[in-house]
């Protein structure tokens, strides 16, 4: 079947484009000079010759072409030594050195390049009747030209999608690339927290790799037994050790890098006897894997050591790689370090030493990658280590996220971002000139990765196109695989923008349910298939929900309104009445699918997306199907303020409280409310950059969540399964966590900055006679955060100190001096200097109000 998007610029002509403009200037139907589609090569009886001498990795690229082929048709390539004198179709594959040298008449059709001689890239070329050749510049070229293969070729008929037993390809194909980046890999963790890798076998992994390699990646990152989790899972099909060994097999066999993730837990490397233990234990680790090529230590997250005592350590964790495995580099990242250790960092790097390979860019490091280029050596590499997991509470969170979304989809949800991730890679990693190893901790972003492995090979690709490819080859062909392609972009498109009013979240539903309702049962027990309707179902569940309980809450505040009529205690039971959830849940069979398609992931891959149902450790670790019922409205609130509020000892009282609740955003005469978590309701606040400019929010407020509404159950952000043991040497997770008290939504979601970063709010057109008073409800975050505020750069309205969390707003009263101007501008900070997540400044809710005269009632005169 013709894909067009398969095809480099300089295989199109420019003639059918022409043919098509002139059939439309003379009125004609394009198909009067529409040009002929091109042939296609019927390889369906193919023979596949390989070139002589082939080294593990070539054979093993040989091995996945004729497997996946037969996957897919039915269809097995015989191996032969040569082409048959007879003819018929031919595959061949091998180095172009030795193809050449094997057999000379090849030579005219693979004429040469600028791109033959370039690491890991490949010349692929199809001529009629039936003769396919891809030649590899090296050992990896051979297998990324195998896979380029493998996602050109069709594998059914136009008129029977499902027919097996045939395998075509384009004829007429000339492709000569290679990689852009020399890394392009992904982490792949065995451990309990990544929700579902911890219940893969062997074969499970070595498919999953195989897939990106595929695709181009060319690196996968492992993690050691012990790290920042648990120390065992009820999913585990090998001991984590074994299964890191198996990892590392797979990765020697198909000759691609392997790395392994080491974060250093222990307490104080400045202790000898510590070092000592810590050598001993991580070389027996490492010295069990069959194939090392780099070890990363991050220096935080997770992990806290001072520069001054890690550097030291890692000098002879790299003493001891090179003994172990000749050849391997030691890397290791900034990662959490407050100022004071930044500086110390860049003073140890300008001694620089020549045991350190290169420099990691993570998360929760304080400065950008354009400045950490700057200021390191040149000689150390730059590797990017983009989180592309974790859709809120990460390094690259999404934009203006909906609330409904966060509280019920959580932070590991399925997320393809193809837009969002195509825009952090080319903000950042040009300057990260060695590559990237992604951060994933679970197969939720397996869009996102096939979408990095497409750019780190060509960084102009358009991104609908790479996403045109995976599901060609994942999912089917033609209409099936294009509209898999397009469901993809609209799932990105559904987290946009308010979901009260996305209609097209329902729009992407359809799509997605014309799909379900057409494939064969091979795609709907696709995992990927399966992963991608949840997410749609999901959407459209929440966005149901989210228009009836919305209806509900406005209901309610219409029965408090009468509340002067049929008195308080009436008025509060009516609206409690009207919150009350209906018999029968909104959207309930697209509730239900959810449930089902959440069976059907743990039967295909083991994906535990509930923690009592599958398992799963926690629910901020991929099980929110835990959350599908949190309420989106202020139902637990409302009745939590209903019950304070019939114990107060009068009616006026009561309904003064009432009262409170049904203003609370209005400032009154004069004033002003902006919610700073609601992207459409905070015109004060200062914007930062867009987010092509700074996807990672470092220069530019962004959008929290926490401390609302709470499925039934929920503690605060996960409920971790009962768990056999501990955490080994790191942070042990504690089995509950002490519920906050509810908030408002409006005072749940916030506006945040990181590090030094300022939150600022102006407001112009103020009543220059007016006194002002302030009002303030901070976010949720940490009570240890230290925050301060003050007015017009310089008169100080909050000190730095503990910023209080409580449910009711902090009031200050203005000077009038300060608004006497007409403007005022607010300015929050953080501490400075911090380390960690950097997180500190998360503002809710501002109100901003004159404060009126209070007027005196006439007095009567006492003969009246």
């Amino acid at each position: 079947m013709f894909h067009p998007q398969k095809f480099p610029a300089r295989s199109r002509g420019t003639a059918a484009g022409l043919l098509l403009l002139a059939a439309s200037l003379l009125g004609l139907r394009p198909s009067a000079f529409a040009a002929p589609a091109p042939a296609a090569l019927d390889l369906s009886g193919a023979s596949l010759v390989l070139a002589p001498g082939m080294t593990g990795p070539e054979k093993k690229a040989a091995q996945m072409l004729v497997e996946e082929v037969e996957k897919r048709s039915q269809v097995r390539w015989p191996l032969v030594d040569r082409p048959s004198a007879a003819g018929g179709p031919v595959v061949v594959l091998g180095q172009r050195a030795a193809l050449l040298q094997a057999f000379p008449d090849l030579a005219v059709k693979l004429p040469g390049g600028p791109n033959d001689a370039k690491p890991e890239g490949y010349h692929l070329v199809s001529l009629a009747p039936g003769e396919v050749i891809v030649a590899g510049n090296d050992a990896r070229g051979v297998l990324y030209g195998a896979g380029r293969l493998l996602r050109l070729m069709d594998y059914a008929g136009e008129s029977a999608p499902d027919h097996l037993g045939k395998v075509t390809l384009t004829a007429g194909l000339d492709i000569a690339t290679a990689p852009a980046y020399a890394l392009r890999g992904h982490q792949l963790g065995y451990r309990p927290k990544t929700n579902a890798y911890d219940g893969w076998t062997a074969a499970m992994w070595e498919q999953y790799i195989r897939d990106l390699v595929i695709f181009g990646a060319n690196a996968i990152e492992g993690i050691p037994p012990r790290s920042d989790d648990m120390a065992d899972s009820p999913h585990f099909t090998l001991p984590p050790m074994q299964m890191l060994i198996e990892q590392s097999r797979i990765a020697q066999e198909y000759g691609i890098e392997f790395w392994v993730w080491y974060p250093a837990m222990d307490r104080d490397y400045g202790d000898p006897a510590t070092v000592a233990a810590a050598l001993k234990e991580w070389a027996g680790v490492l010295k069990q894997l069959p194939k090392l090529d780099a070890l990363f230590v991050p220096g935080g997250d997770p992990g806290h050591t001072s520069p001054k005592n890690l550097f030291p350590f890692l000098e002879k964790q790299a003493a001891q790689l090179r003994e172990l495995h000749p050849g391997a580099k030691l890397w290791m990242s900034p990662q959490g370090f407050d100022q004071a250790w930044m500086d110390d960092f860049y003073r140890i790097l300008r001694t620089e030493p020549t045991w350190l390979e290169g420099i990691v860019f993570g998360p929760q490091q304080r400065e950008s990658l354009d400045v950490l280029r700057v200021k390191v050596p040149r000689r150390y590499k730059m590797r990017f280590y983009p989180d592309i997991t974790h859709s809120l509470e990460s390094q690259y969170p999404v934009p203006d996220w909906d609330y409904a979304f966060p509280v019920t989809e959580n932070r590991e949800v399925t997320n393809p971002r193809p837009v969002d991730e195509a825009a952090i890679f080319h903000r950042y990693q040009h300057l990260a000139e060695y590559g990237f190893l992604t951060y994933s901790e679970g197969c939720n972003d397996d869009v996102n990765k096939f979408v990095w492995s497409g750019l780190g090979w060509d960084p102009h690709e358009d991104v609908l196109d790479i996403l045109r490819d995976y599901s060609h080859y994942f999912i089917g062909g033609g209409a099936l695989g294009e509209g898999f392609a397009q469901g993809l972009m609209a799932l990105e498109r559904n987290w946009r923008g308010p979901l009260l009013t996305n209609e097209g979240v329902y729009t992407t539903l359809a799509q997605f349910q014309d799909l379900e309702r057409t494939v064969g049962p091979s795609v709907l027990e696709n995992w990927r298939f399966q992963a991608a309707l949840y997410r749609a179902y999901y959407d459209a569940t929440d966005r149901a929900r989210l228009i009836a309980e919305t209806e509900q809450e406005a209901k309610a505040m219409d029965e408090l309104r009468r509340a002067g009529v049929s008195g308080s205690l009436a008025a509060m039971a009516a609206a409690e009445k009207a919150l009350a959830p209906p018999e029968v849940m909104p959207a309930a069979q697209w509730r239900a699918r959810v449930f089902e398609l959440a069976e059907g992931l743990f039967q295909s891959i083991h994906a535990q997306l509930s923690v009592a149902r599958y398992k799963g450790e926690a629910i901020g670790r991929g099980a929110n199907l835990d959350l599908i019922d949190t309420p989106l409205n202020n139902a637990q609130w409302l009745n939590e303020q209903f019950a304070a509020i019939r114990a107060l000892p009068s009616e006026a009282e009561r309904l003064r409280r009432i009262g409170t609740i049904l203003n609370w955003t209005d400032p009154g005469p004069g004033g002003f409310y902006d919610n700073l978590g609601d992207p459409a309701n905070h015109p004060h606040l200062i914007p930062g950059k867009s987010y092509a400019e700074d996807p990672a929010f470092l220069q530019t407020p962004f959008i929290g969540v926490g401390g609302g509404p709470r499925a039934e159950g929920q503690m605060i952000r996960e409920i971790p399964r009962a768990r056999p043991q501990a955490a080994q040497g790191g942070s042990e997770r504690r089995a509950a966590f002490a519920p906050q008290p509810v908030r408002r939504i409006s005072s749940s979601r916030f506006a945040q900055t990181l590090h030094e970063q300022p939150l600022e709010m102006l407001y112009r057109g103020l009543d220059p006679t007016a006194h002002y008073r302030l009002r303030v409800v901070y976010g949720s975050g940490s009570n240890n955060v230290l925050i301060r505020l003050v007015a017009n750069g310089s008169y100080e309205i909050q000190p730095l100190e503990r910023k209080i969390l409580q449910p009711d707003p902090l009031e200050f009263d203005l000077p009038p001096s300060l608004t006497a101007g007409g403007e005022l501008r607010l300015t929050w900070t953080g501490a400075p200097g911090l380390g960690g997540d950097g997180r500190g400044v998360q503002v809710a809710e501002v109100w901003l109000a004159p404060v009126l005269p209070v007027v005196e009632p006439p007095r009567r005169n006492r003969r009246e």
